[in-house]
């Protein structure tokens, strides 16, 4: 069975027949090679089907499915707070953070945040081919960017604080509630002592330091991500 995973944003049924778009089209025959009557498959947050290539027309690929792989799947609801960086770093650190199973990406504009635009469109397409690499079925979400304030106006989650002035190593698992688990991490000049004490009189918070090193923005990310997917998992 072919191992090529497309996202299908559009209802997937069994023996249905759709079209790719033209950018998915080229890729599977003209990158991937596929040959009318051969099979890839087909993904989105309700499930994974094979399917089958018709026909292909005007560079268009026409599919039907043939069966279902996996079914809708249930996890743990895990964000990611993070201040915008440069657009390599950036890019590396979202599809890392979307491999290690991040639902959401919440871009925090701090004072000390450097990059101030974000192109959403990139990192769209960015966090749906993780996905297709990475095996999993549904995609993140990404957000506008907004300031702290507005983030923490949310009382839908648990915050995980990754703070360098902590004293503490550890999650406690026993304070985590069945809300989803947000991981806030900082710009790269760290976060003013004004945002530390509005993140740390948030509801449900706990800080930790990592590391005792101080660490790039990506590097940050994909530990305190590891740490809680130990934890939780």
């Amino acid at each position: 069975m072919s191992n090529i995973r497309l996202f299908f944003s559009n209802t997937i049924s069994a023996n249905m027949t759709d079209r790719l778009d033209k950018s998915q089209s080229h890729y599977l025959t003209k990158v991937m090679r596929v040959k009318e009557n051969e099979v890839f498959s087909i993904f989105n947050k309700n499930g994974e089907w094979q399917a089958k290539v018709l026909g292909i027309l005007k560079g268009i690929v026409e599919f039907k499915t043939v069966k279902q792989l996996r079914k809708k799947e249930s996890s743990k609801e895990l964000y990611l707070a993070f201040s915008p960086i440069k657009s390599n770093y950036q890019n590396f650190m979202i599809q890392k953070a979307t491999e290690l199973g991040v639902t959401r990406f919440l871009p925090i504009i701090f004072e000390r945040t450097v990059v101030r635009k974000i192109n959403n469109e990139r990192l769209i397409k960015i966090v749906i081919e993780a996905s297709e690499q990475s095996n999993r079925l549904n995609i993140p979400v990404v957000e506008k960017a907004q300031n702290l304030k507005n983030f923490l106006k949310s009382n839908s989650m648990d915050l995980i604080f990754t703070d360098l002035n902590s004293d503490k190593k550890k999650i406690d698992k026993s304070k985590l509630t069945n809300k989803p688990i947000c991981i806030i991490i900082g710009p790269e000049g760290d976060f003013s002592e004004t945002e530390r004490e509005e993140i740390l009189s948030f509801k449900s918070v706990q800080s930790i330091k990592i590391n005792e090193n101080i660490l790039r923005s990506e590097t940050a990310v994909i530990s305190a991500i590891s740490i809680l997917n130990y934890v939780i998992n």
